[in-house]
């Protein structure tokens, strides 16, 4: 049963647990796959989707047979579904694009910034048990929109070797150039060092477990990563008027991801507490994966009761929650003061589950606290910032004695050189 603690004799350690490092048994397992992967390419990618998918492929990638056939295979409604979630998360991630901009407000000296897409991106998408259409909405539109100009996904193929028509047709409908049937630690070393099929990228997205997380932190510098995702999170802050039902019903909707999901309530109510409580016990019974949630809510969920909203308020900024549900009359008047949390969902009538796949907003979210320092996927993960700048002889001159005095401050002569010796030649054609 889910524990109800007080918040003001709550112990640090038993806010949340929430270390994402592997084991090094994991850490050990995944170098293996990397090194295999990087010496053999294929034919070790083909021994692992046998070994850890159940299923011998001849061939990695799908064809454009199989895009077609899961496209008329997959029923009008769910593609209309599809189509009407990926157009509310275009409308959202384009409000997030960046200018350039140039500063040209003094003579002789121009300066700017200019955005440049990444060429190529590798998106990790997770089987449980089907390939996540909501993952491959979330992560090939926003590199879309940021002008990534391929963009692949990869994804564990199911036991007849095939990926589900959901999936495809979310790739189609989010504009994926290429699709692979490869997962885990061993689609991540394909994606960063390339195999004769996969071509490697620039940066590798996505969720995944253990595994994965723990083969995006080693082949990181290789490539670039989005970050390092631990289990799902949910905290629900609610006052005392809310259905216990409704947020029970929240709080498993983590809890059924994995048996180290964390679900969390926050409230400065204790009858709405022991309601959840009892709620949580009568939903479980009617869930299919009720074995995975029951142990997620016993190891890792928590009903914390505060003094009041703004010592919940504390309690939030301190976890630093993945998704955060603000279940109160006002929750404008709350947002405010959330300093931590990757995706906030106001107000009664917001589910978390409303931000999975339909909102607009993106749901990849940092998790285990990074909150604190790190923001949901989003445009500008998938483009580079570059400043530039112009000087000329005259302007370079007036700045250079200041450039040299910094520079042998700093002990770096050449620097100091570097800059006066243009004062003292003459440019190729120039005359006395």
């Amino acid at each position: 049963m889910i524990r109800i603690l007080d918040w003001e004799t709550i112990r640090p350690e038993e806010i949340l647990n929430r270390d994402i490092r592997a084991e090094a048994d994991v850490g050990a397992a995944v170098d293996a796959v990397i090194a295999d992967v990087r010496k053999n390419g294929d034919a070790a990618l083909l021994r692992y989707t046998e070994r850890f998918d159940g299923v011998s492929l001849t061939a990695l990638e799908v064809t454009a047979a199989e895009m077609d056939a899961a496209w008329a295979a997959l029923d009008e409604d769910f593609k209309t579904t599809l189509q009407m979630a990926a157009d509310n998360i275009r409308r959202f991630h384009e409000r997030q694009v960046q200018s350039d901009f140039v500063l040209a407000d003094r003579p002789d000296i121009v300066m700017g910034q200019r955005y440049t897409p990444i060429r190529r991106v590798g998106v990790c998408v997770p089987r449980s048990p089907e390939a996540f259409p909501s993952t491959i909405l979330m992560n090939v539109i926003p590199a879309r929109i940021a002008g990534v100009e391929e963009i692949f996904v990869v994804t564990p193929p199911d036991q007849t070797g095939a990926v589900s028509p959901e999936a495809l047709a979310a790739a189609k409908i989010a504009g994926a150039d290429r699709i692979f049937k490869v997962g885990g630690a061993q689609a991540v070393a394909a994606l960063a060092y390339g195999t004769e099929t996969i071509p490697a990228v620039d940066k590798v997205v996505g969720p995944g477990g253990i595994f994965v997380a723990t083969a995006k932190r080693k082949v990181f510098g290789q490539v670039g990563i989005d970050m390092i995702a631990g289990p799902s999170e949910i905290l629900v802050l609610s006052d005392g008027d809310s259905d216990p039902a409704w947020v029970a019903a929240d709080l498993l909707s983590q809890a059924e991801h994995d048996v180290c999901a964390s679900a969390v309530l926050v409230t400065d109510s204790r009858p709405l507490a022991q309601a959840v409580q009892r709620e949580l016990e009568e939903q479980l019974a009617a869930l299919p994966r009720r074995d995975i949630a029951a142990k997620a809510l016993n190891d890792n969920g928590k009903i914390i009761v505060t003094a009041d909203l703004s010592a919940a308020v504390e309690a939030v900024n301190r976890i630093a929650p993945e998704h955060l549900e603000l279940c109160v009359a006002d929750p404008f008047a709350l947002l405010p003061q959330i300093r931590n949390a990757g995706s906030v969902f106001l107000g009664r009538s917001a589910p978390e589950a409303l931000g999975d796949y339909f909102a607009g907003p993106n749901h990849t979210l940092p998790t285990s606290g990074t909150a604190r320092f790190s923001s949901p996927l989003g445009v500008d993960d998938f483009r580079k910032r570059s400043s530039f700048l112009y000087y000329t002889r005259e302007a370079l001159a007036e700045a250079a004695p200041r450039i040299a005095e910094f520079a042998r401050r700093e002990g770096l002569e050449a620097h100091a050189r570097s800059v006066l010796s243009r004062r003292q030649t003459k440019e190729k054609g120039e005359t006395d």
